[in-house]
């Protein structure tokens, strides 16, 4: 959907919103539809959020670094000023400024979100985990930090460790999952001292016996954090810890993907099926609803 400067409807960017995170987000999407109603469209506009600054960033057409970096300081711009003003006719941003302001969303999280996505135009490599942490603040654990309102925990201050490190655990698990994709656009995820400890190429794109060593010792960290995010989800009402349990299970299962495929993570894409998102969604929306 373009900007053409045309007023669009909230309920139309959220619309829009909601279908950007269905399409280009399934796992989380489909977490997400045990959530009360009221509560879906408003982590849809997180979601939006991302993935439009995600695509400007990633675009894989002829645009220069330098088109795209003028691309999202417009964009930054643009949320920014609308987001002051409380009000957006952009397509997605109409709905993002609506939920910011809905939920008095912190503005200092969305600008950490912003530095983030720049990091992205510039820096390939992390040459330590602190490094990569200090991108995924972000990138990822502000992600939790701005959806702990929408999910109203009992406990925001003790949950919110726990938000970061769930938001940090799903991006890791993507990293590791897409060390192919993001190879293509030059970038690598893993820290530099975990590759040069474990003698482990990604740029040889084989799976061997290094490889896989530095994959186990990158699973371990991220399972890590799993089991920490956990905790938090037990400071959720039932319908939040359920959307949010349902993610963290898919996504573990993600995980388990990789390592079942052997870390291959250069010839094939661990997914998990549809069916499967749809009876882990359902079975924790009843279990919800059950009060469980």
């Amino acid at each position: 959907m373009a900007d053409t400067g045309a007023a669009v409807l909230l309920e139309d960017s959220y619309a829009h919103c909601r279908e950007l995170h269905r399409r280009h987000g399934t796992t989380y999407y489909w977490a997400t539809r045990a959530l009360p109603r009221v509560k879906q469209h408003h982590v849809h506009a997180l979601y939006g959020l991302c993935r439009f600054a995600d695509e400007i960033v990633d675009a894989f057409d002829d645009s220069a670094t330098d088109a795209r970096r003028s691309a999202l300081a417009e964009f930054r711009d643009r949320f920014e000023t609308d987001l002051a003003a409380r009000r957006s006719d952009h397509p997605v941003l109409h709905a993002v400024v609506h939920t910011a302001v809905a939920f008095d969303l912190p503005t200092s999280a969305f600008t950490r979100f912003f530095d983030a996505m720049a990091m992205d135009l510039d820096v390939t490599t992390y040459p330590t985990y602190a490094d990569l942490e200090r991108y995924m603040d972000g990138s990822a654990a502000v992600i939790g930090e701005l959806m702990l309102p929408i999910l109203e925990p009992v406990d925001p201050a003790a949950a919110l460790p726990r938000a970061r490190d769930l938001g940090i655990a799903f991006q890791l698990t993507n990293f590791l999952r897409d060390v192919g994709e993001d190879l293509d656009r030059g970038r690598v995820y893993l820290p530099t001292e975990d590759l040069e400890r474990f003698g482990a190429d990604p740029w040889q794109r084989t799976v061997t016996p290094e490889w896989v060593a530095l994959c186990r010792f990158e699973a371990d960290r991220i399972r890590a954090l799993y089991r920490s995010a956990d905790e938090g989800i037990a400071l959720l009402p039932a319908r939040s810890a359920g959307a949010i349990r349902a993610a963290r299970i898919l996504y573990g299962e993600i995980l388990d993907r990789v390592e079942a495929n052997g870390w291959d993570v250069f010839s094939r894409r661990a997914r998990v099926p549809l069916p499967r998102k749809l009876g882990v969604a359902a079975r924790e929306l009843g279990r919800a609803r059950r009060g469980r």
